[in-house]
C-alpha cells in the first residue's frame, strides 16, 4: 500500500507499506479505488524486487498486461531519478522488451542475451510461402530456429500438451528447429542450453537444417 505525502507507510498485516511524495505519484482508479499507476508502480518495486523479478514485472506491464508503453515507463523511472533504488528499475528497464506473455519466456529471453546471443525475435509467426505455420515463443528466423518455453502446464494440460507436439511437427514440415526449454534451461543448465542454440544458429545460417543422406527410400512391398 501506497501512503503519498509526508504520512508514515501504512503497517498492515499481509501488506507492504510504500511512502512517496505527492509529485512523483500518479493516481488513478480501478473502479471506485485510488491506486498508483502502473509505470510508477514499476518504479515502486525496484524497493522489493530483483532486477530479474523486475524485467518481468516490466514485460508484463507492457506486454501481455499493455497497461503501460516502455516510454510511460521511461518517462517515470526518468522523474525518479536521484531516488532510491532507482538504478535498479533503470538497470531492469534496459532490459524490458515488448512481446513477451509470460516470465519463463523473459528469463529465457535473459539467458540467451545475458550470454550473448542476438536478441530473439518474440512471439513470432512463422509464414512460409505466404502460409501460417506456427506462432513461437521466440525465434530467429534467419537461422530458422523457434524455442518454446515449457512450464508444467505444457505437461500436465492434455489439450496443451497435444497442441504442443502439433506445432513441433508442423515446424518440422517447413524445415525449422523446435527446442524445448524448460526450468533447469534458465537456472543450472543455462550455459549448456545457450552452447546448444548457439551451435544451432551456426548450423541453421548455413543452411545446413537437414544433413541426413538423400539416397531414394527403398520401397517395400
Amino acid at each position: 500500500m501506497t501512503t503519498i505525502g509526508k504520512d508514515q507507510a501504512i503497517r498492515v498485516r499481509g501488506t507492504v507499506g510504500h511512502r512517496t511524495r505527492a509529485h512523483l505519484a500518479n493516481v488513478v482508479r480501478s473502479g471506485t479505488t485510488p491506486i498508483v499507476d502502473p509505470a510508477t508502480t514499476f518504479v515502486m518495486l525496484a524497493a522489493f524486487l530483483t532486477v530479474d523479478e523486475l524485467v518481468i514485472a516490466g514485460d508484463a506491464l507492457v506486454g501481455w498486461l499493455n497497461w503501460c508503453t516502455v516510454d510511460e515507463l521511461r518517462a517515470v523511472v526518468r522523474r525518479h531519478r536521484g531516488g532510491r533504488h532507482v538504478r535498479k528499475a533503470r538497470a531492469a528497464l534496459a532490459e524490458v522488451r515488448p512481446g513477451s506473455r509470460s516470465p519463463g519466456e523473459t528469463r529465457l529471453r535473459l539467458v540467451l542475451v545475458r550470454r550473448g546471443l542476438p536478441l530473439p525475435s518474440l512471439n513470432h509467426d512463422v509464414v512460409v510461402g505466404g502460409r501460417w505455420v506456427a506462432c513461437v515463443d521466440l525465434a530467429y528466423p534467419d537461422a530458422r530456429v523457434a524455442i518454446e518455453y515449457e512450464s508444467d502446464l505444457h505437461r500436465s494440460d492434455p489439450r496443451v500438451f497435444r497442441k504442443d507436439l502439433t506445432r513441433g511437427e508442423r515446424l518440422k514440415d517447413v524445415d525449422w528447429w523446435l527446442v524445448r526449454a524448460t526450468a533447469d534451461d534458465v537456472g543450472p543448465l543455462a550455459d549448456d542450453f545457450v552452447k546448444r542454440i548457439r551451435r544451432l544458429l551456426t548450423t541453421g545460417a548455413a543452411g545446413r537444417h537437414d544433413t541426413r543422406s538423400r539416397h531414394p527410400v527403398a520401397t517395400f512391398t
